[in-house]
């Protein structure tokens, strides 16, 4: 087990500075070897305890792993702070109750981890992701529809079918990598030297460069172009709301996976209806006189017909009168939002109101 050299030095984790340097004068003076009573182990222990606790670094690193490392010089891993031994078993002398934080050593893992692979890699260039904007109009909304979308992206290349390049002419063994498609790539670390492993760059991981390349493509197997996408749009769809198109954006080099299409929907603005949600709104003008002589109100409907209602017996006209289920279609779901209308009220002349009335009465 690790030295807790907290209690060596008799004070708590977290001690400032003058604290720690305050117990060690004291503890020094008590055990110093040319004195009385002396210990020359206890000094020793009590030396060491302060080399790391008043050092900012090296405190950190104690707090952190239960120990200070020096880097080494690369011969095997027993320097590594997690246990692993140069054969691959634990590591004696290794205390792992005082790792607390394993944040920031995740490149550390990779290099060591990659350091042992022995198969080939491939870089896997995919397509990137592509968004856009489309503006419908509050009919298709309404009603659903197929539109097009224009976009420019990279598009598998046809003359070389998207691999960049033409099997047929046969490869040639990459001089970088000797045909093993990696590199290593060496690392000094606080916990000493490591070997990473990365794609090569010269083959993309294949090992091998093919001996004709495709012109039109270069070698990245795609070509750039303006392409023209079905976008289904489902009755109900809201403003602002995105729809995924899986493996429409651009397609991925030789031939790896494409992207996907995002697109933002927006609905313009309607001559006539508003809409909030799943319900629509309406204003009309109200013939006053009709309203008296209890005439029903045609009403127009998004969907193209028209509907009489009757204004209700002591009905306030500065109310909107809902008139049910004609409204948006709830987005996938069954029936429909409601429609609002709101009545801007005409009134006669004041010199002919009583006599018109009376007159169509």
């Amino acid at each position: 087990m690790n030295k807790d050299y907290y209690k060596v030095l008799g004070i708590e984790k977290g001690a400032p500075e003058d604290e720690v340097k305050k117990a060690f004068r004291g503890l020094a003076h008590k055990y110093h070897p040319d004195k009385e009573g002396g210990n020359e182990e206890k000094f020793k222990e009590v030396n060491e305890a302060y080399q790391v606790l008043s050092d900012t670094k090296k405190r950190e690193q104690y707090d952190r792993f239960g120990r200070v490392f020096d880097g080494g010089g690369g011969q095997g891993f027993e320097g590594f702070p997690f246990g692993f031994s140069a054969q691959g078993g634990p590591a004696s002398g290794w205390d792992f109750s005082n790792l607390e934080d394993l944040s920031g050593v995740g490149d550390i893992f990779d290099m060591f981890f990659e350091g042992f692979g022995g198969r080939k890699r491939k870089t896997y260039h995919r397509g990137a992701d592509l968004e856009t904007i489309k503006e419908i109009s509050l009919e298709d909304a309404y009603r659903g529809a197929t539109i097009a979308v224009l976009i420019e992206t990279f598009e598998s290349c046809a003359y070389c079918k998207g691999l960049g390049h033409f099997p047929k002419e046969g490869t040639t063994k990459c001089s970088v990598c000797d045909g093993h498609g990696e590199i290593r790539e060496a690392h000094q670390t606080f916990f000493g030297q490591f070997s990473r492993v990365k794609a090569c760059k010269k083959c993309n991981g294949q090992g091998e460069i093919p001996n004709k390349i495709c012109r039109d493509c270069g070698g990245s197997g795609r070509v750039k172009a303006r392409k023209e996408i079905n976008l289904e749009i489902a009755p109900g769809i809201s403003d602002g709301q995105v729809i995924k198109i899986s493996g429409a954006g651009q397609s991925g080099e030789r031939g790896a996976e494409a992207g996907d299409l995002y697109v933002h929907v927006r609905i313009g603005a309607h001559r006539v209806f508003k809409r909030s949600g799943d319900n629509l709104i309406i204003k009309r003008e109200l013939d006053m006189l009709k309203v008296l002589k209890g005439e029903k109100v045609e009403i127009p409907t998004l969907s193209g017909h028209k509907v009489e209602v009757e204004i209700p017996v002591g009905f306030n006209l500065r109310d909107p009168l809902r008139i049910p289920n004609e409204g948006m279609p709830k987005f996938g779901s069954r029936g429909h939002g409601d429609l609002f209308a709101e009545f801007d009220i005409k009134v006669p002349k004041a010199g002919r109101k009583l006599k018109d009335f009376l007159d169509n009465e």
